[in-house]
């Protein structure tokens, strides 16, 4: 059996094809630059997100939002529901 690699619906033809063209268009010794580029833009995305997630976290504990008693009891629910449906769904399955 042959397994193929696909990213985002893409296969390993068509990654070689997109990569021949960046080579053509931007040259061999530019891709060193363009990667080195995207990287440190994907870094600096990262630490944006981050810097984001823990303002957020911080204006949420400071306001006393962030209650883990009250997220503890939703999470109890929700296993309690899901146990429900999985004893009701249990029935309703076939075996194959």
């Amino acid at each position: 059996m042959i397994h193929q690699i696909t990213i985002l619906f893409i296969g390993a033809a068509e990654i070689m094809v997109i990569l021949l063209i960046v080579v053509l268009v931007f040259g061999a010794d530019k891709l060193p630059e363009i990667a080195r580029g995207l990287g440190k833009g994907m870094r600096q995305l990262k630490d944006a997100s981050n810097d984001i997630k823990q303002e957020v976290t911080k204006s949420a504990k400071e306001n006393n939002i962030l209650d883990k008693d009250v997220t503890k009891n939703v999470q109890e629910e929700i296993d309690k529901i899901k146990d429900d449906l999985e004893d009701f769904t249990g029935s309703l399955k076939r075996n194959k």
